[in-house]
């Protein structure tokens, strides 16, 4: 308990209860910087590899759709060994504080790392891409997502404070993934730096510079009152080991139900966040014309707005659960109204609206529901697993990205996708192109070139890619939710939290 105790370390909530400065700068300012790094990495490096690193081709197709998935086997392993030593960390700080703290300064290095790939040969790109993709997303990342996401389990016991903490979370999510990622990126900077490498460089610098200060904010405005109070018990936790922790874990339904909702969801999230950009650009509208993405972005935006102050009170009036079924229907609705018409912008927007309508609850309660599980584990087996659950939960997370990347890379390389190219003029544009065989998406005269003069010209893809995409972006979350709703059916741990939770606060006034 002597490590980090010196004053500067110590964090700048003093309460007993949530307070407004702890929402504000801990849960809604303080998680921006490295959410907004991850919501642009998660929409565009995969457009960075294909379109401007031109990976696509390399091993006939398979370099793209095999590394995802043998970095997510490591992510997965450093998953485990994070959640090992988090439950194993006790300092006076708590046990997943310090762990943010040290992600502050590993997140800016490692996402730099991300886009500086040499102009050389294959081998050495290969290389490169492999060894930083898991230095930010098996290392600096996760050690990142672990403690950020114990934040909201371990902020307090008060059900309700708990709640309201996991929406200010999330309205930071939406607000980089939905305001800035899928609004300002495709209507301003992608038309701005195309296919150009040091555009990309330099503005991905910035963002991961940016994650630096404001994950120190989190740091220090955030506070573990459930770990405060199991120290101030003085209970012993007896030490568990690994396989028995995972025994308890995959034992209790309530936490088998979670952790299946949340891997199906995760499937039709990520496949659909993949093929966002790929369906703006080839089926729904032009590449980056600044327009189509905005408007899907834009209408599909405005429920997460009106969610902020509507899903909780929604919550507590129905329950988490049943709220968070009821989206599960509008989500697959809303999927199927654009997968029958995936080229018709108006029954798209219609769609898009009724798909994030149905995501609202999913998006601003998960967590707290999550929490639920972990008191309900607790009250049964005395003991709290944080670390570990979340390493599960965050296996499933970078696992399906991994897995869904390779499996959308793949598909796309099968199908025939063809990148866009860079050019110094019409005339040398044409040239390539007519050396291919391809065909331009536009008229090769009404492009504009960048300041530089470098043409970005894209081209008319086969049938079988805008299926590929269209399936991938509206068909689907039509299947996956589904699954969800009917595993919602049997998620009945809110019936009996209060008086588990009554329980587990008489064991420790006990002991």
């Amino acid at each position: 308990m002597t490590k980090l105790a010196a004053p500067i370390f110590n964090s700048r909530v003093k309460s007993d209860a949530v307070t407004a400065k702890e929402k504000w700068l801990g849960y809604l300012l303080g998680p921006a910087g490295a959410l907004l790094l991850n919501a642009v990495l998660a929409t565009y490096l995969n457009v960075y590899y294909t379109d401007v690193l031109n990976l696509t081709p390399l091993w006939n197709g398979l370099f793209l759709a095999v590394f995802p998935i043998v970095s997510k086997i490591i992510d997965a392993v450093t998953n485990i060994i994070m959640g090992q030593i988090i439950d194993r960390t006790k300092t006076k700080q708590g046990k997943a504080r310090p762990w943010l703290l040290l992600s502050a300064f590993l997140l800016p290095v490692t996402g730099i790392l991300l886009f500086t790939v040499p102009d050389a040969g294959d081998t050495v790109k290969v290389i490169w891409v492999m060894l930083s993709y898991n230095l930010f997303y098996s290392f600096a990342y996760t050690i990142f997502n672990m403690s950020h996401g114990l934040m909201v389990p371990l902020s307090t016991r008060d059900s309700t404070a708990r709640g309201g903490l996991s929406v200010f979370n999330q309205i930071t999510t939406i607000m980089m993934s939905g305001i800035l990622v899928a609004l300002i990126f495709p209507m301003l900077i992608m038309p701005a730096i195309g296919a150009d490498k040091s555009k990309w460089i330099l503005l991905m610098s910035m963002l991961s510079i940016l994650a630096l200060p404001l994950t120190l904010l989190e740091y220090y405005f955030t506070k573990e009152r459930i770990t405060e109070e199991v120290e101030k018990s003085g209970r012993t936790q007896e030490k568990i080991s690994f396989r028995e922790q995972m025994k308890l874990l995959f034992s209790d339904k309530y936490m088998l139900l979670i952790y299946g909702y949340f891997l199906v969801t995760t499937i039709g999230a990520t496949i659909k966040n993949l093929g966002l950009v790929y369906y703006c650009n080839y089926v729904l509208g032009t590449y980056n014309d600044g327009v189509t993405q905005m408007l899907v972005s834009v209408i599909g935006g405005i429920p997460m707005g009106i969610g902020i102050f509507a899903v909780w009170p929604l919550a507590k009036k129905f329950g988490k659960r049943k709220v968070t079924m009821a989206g599960c229907a509008l989500i697959s609705t809303g999927s199927l109204i654009c997968w029958l018409f995936p080229a018709n912008m108006v029954i798209v927007l219609i769609g898009q609206f009724i798909k994030n309508m149905g995501g609202l609850p999913g998006s601003y309660v998960f967590m707290a529901l999550f929490a639920d599980c972990l008191d309900h584990l607790e009250w049964k087996t005395s003991d709290r697993m944080d670390g570990t659950a979340m390493s599960i939960y965050n296996i499933i997370a970078v696992a399906m990205v991994g897995i869904m990347t390779g499996v959308f890379n793949w598909l796309l390389a099968r199908a025939g996708y063809l990148a866009p190219i860079t050019a110094g003029s019409v005339s040398e544009a044409a040239s390539v192109i007519a050396g291919h065989g391809w065909t331009a998406q536009v008229a090769l005269e009404s492009l504009k070139p960048a300041a530089d003069g470098i043409l970005t010209v894209a081209m008319r893809q086969p049938a079988s890619v805008s299926w590929v995409i269209s399936f991938a972006f509206v068909g689907l979350e039509v299947f996956t939710s589904v699954i969800a709703f009917f595993l919602l059916l049997f998620l009945t741990v809110e019936k009996n939290l209060p008086r588990e939770q009554a329980e587990i606060k008489a064991r420790h006034e006990k002991a």
